[in-house]
């Protein structure tokens, strides 16, 4: 791995980046020996950084949840990153300034009232743990430049993973349901983006269901003694490709019977 010291100097500079609004060159260009692992222990450092100056933990997101997404970012799962309280927002006004690069995506959110623990949690398990589903849009950012401004090579999933899994946002809107009063993978959405449908899909879309990727993540967090607590917010991945917002930019995301709600970059 990484020398801690780098590892916490590359922390440093997504967090200056948040904060500039500036985007940094690829860690992996600059260090090409970097692994998954250097990775998250770059996002863990930068998380680190952000409890320190009073954020709290929410939750997590999973990410690259897609065969396609996958096999073009060379791996074999999904990543998943940290969702902090100053990520959320409400449906309405969405203050551009707090990103450099915005995209959208369409996800279900999986809100849990038992702890998820250990190596052998599966779906029915993450069922049985949640108190509810609800609709959910996240904004993916990119505080590591998605395209090298040099050679235009695209950024590596180490990358990513680094940049906290390119999470920035999430808004929840629209039903929350029981888990067991929908049928999960046909759910469906239409995001239509200043009045145009620019993506739909259905939940089936993440690896056939959207609970795999929490029990995934479950699993995932069991070596480093971590578990998903009761409270916690999940995102279970996107169902549909990410739709690049500007200011003044008006997204409409229906998800049918799970309800529909806007919101706007302003």
């Amino acid at each position: 791995m990484l020398p801690s010291d780098v590892i916490d100097q590359l922390a440093a500079e997504l967090h200056a980046s948040e904060r500039s609004r500036v985007q940094v060159e690829h860690f992996s260009k600059r260090f090409p020996g970097m692994t998954v692992q250097d990775g998250y222990a770059i996002s863990r450092a930068w998380v680190t950084t952000k409890l320190a100056e009073g954020r709290t933990v929410k939750g997590h997101k999973i990410g690259l949840t897609s065969r396609a997404m996958q096999i073009a970012s060379q791996i074999d799962e999904p990543d998943y990153g940290t969702l902090l309280d100053d990520m959320f927002f409400a449906p309405g006004d969405i203050p551009t300034e707090r990103f450099i690069a915005p995209r959208v995506e369409v996800e279900l959110a999986f809100v849990l009232k038992s702890r998820l623990e250990g190596e052998a949690v599966g779906v029915d398990d993450v069922l049985a743990a949640t108190e509810y589903v609800q609709p959910a849009i996240e904004i993916i950012d990119a505080r590591i430049e998605q395209f090298d401004r040099h050679t235009r090579v695209m950024r590596k999933v180490f990358d990513t993973i680094s940049d906290n899994a390119a999470n920035a946002g999430i808004v929840l809107g629209g039903e929350r349901v029981r888990p067991g009063d929908v049928d999960l993978p046909w759910c469906g959405a239409v995001l239509r983006q200043n009045g145009a449908v620019e993506e739909t899909g259905l939940a089936a879309g993440v690896q056939g269901h959207p609970a795999v990727g929490v029990a995934w993540l479950a699993r995932k967090l069991a070596p480093w003694g971590e578990a998903l607590l009761p409270g916690q917010v999940v995102l279970a991945g996107s169902f549909t490709r990410p739709v690049a917002a500007k200011r003044g930019d008006v997204f409409d995301a229906d998800y049918g019977r799970l309800g529909r709600f806007e919101f706007k970059f302003v």
